[in-house]
């Protein structure tokens, strides 16, 4: 809610983001979409870790869609890669049959993959409208030659967009050497839990510390759209915010 109230464009919703993200409960996906207009993107990625997946993972992926597309979500962002390293192919192109009339964005798991030029060009013939990068670095600053050059390689046929490590004080000059038009960012703040009782011996998953809590500001989303609206590069395209 309070990305929308700031001004992103789109929200790509994920649960579980010490892992990654992973898919979203049906009972957060509602309670999101009753609460914002923007568009709503729903990962889908049945747990943590590598991206290739058995078929049964395979098979819970696509029920997920098929759920998502009920409940009015806008689009989805999955991405799925075979044992050698490089975009399967064959259940990426039958995902996105499935998801359609959704959007579709291809995830980092591209930034993974064994040849990141080659996999761009098997993205776009799966037929996927995006793909999220940080050219295959730890973050997009440090991959923006990258980011460039798959930007020029797309040619328009998928919007390529930046994301990793993407804040209101580096948006300016990422966006201006890749020339993208979409960028990517969390832009949470670390809070302390209202818990006011814990046992400093016992840890629950992978979070390092329960009793810490990273939600978004308004402000901060508002800022950082308000840089991002000010770059000449992204004013000639469509700019925007996920």
């Amino acid at each position: 809610m309070a990305a929308a109230r700031g001004g992103a464009g789109r929200i790509e919703l994920c649960s579980a983001l010490c892992e990654g993200g992973i898919t979203p409960s049906a009972g957060l996906i509602g309670a999101v979409r009753r609460a914002v207009a923007i568009d709503l993107y729903a990962i889908i990625r049945p747990r943590g870790g590598d991206f290739v997946y058995s078929e049964r993972e395979y098979e819970v992926m696509r029920e997920d869609i098929r759920i998502a597309k009920e409940m009015g979500v806008d689009g989805v962002v999955f991405g799925l890669l075979d044992a050698q390293g490089m975009v399967d192919t064959a259940r990426t192109r039958s995902l996105i049959e499935l998801a359609r009339p959704m959007g579709v964005t291809f995830h980092r798991a591209f930034d993974v993959s064994t040849n990141l030029d080659q996999a761009l060009e098997q993205v776009i013939d799966c037929g996927a409208d995006r793909l999220l990068t940080s050219g295959g670095e730890t973050d997009a600053l440090r991959g923006m030659n990258r980011i460039a050059r798959l930007n020029k390689a797309a040619g328009g046929r998928l919007r390529i967009m930046a994301g990793g490590g993407v804040r209101e004080s580096n948006v300016r000059k990422l966006v201006q050497h890749c020339g993208v038009g979409e960028v990517h960012t969390s832009l949470s703040t670390q809070f302390r839990s209202s818990a006011r009782h814990g046992n400093p011996d016992v840890h629950i998953g992978l979070q390092p510390n329960e009793f810490m809590r990273f939600p978004v500001l308004e402000e901060d989303v508002r800022r950082f759209k308000t840089v991002l609206d000010a770059i000449p590069v992204v004013n000639a395209a469509e700019s925007s915010v996920q």
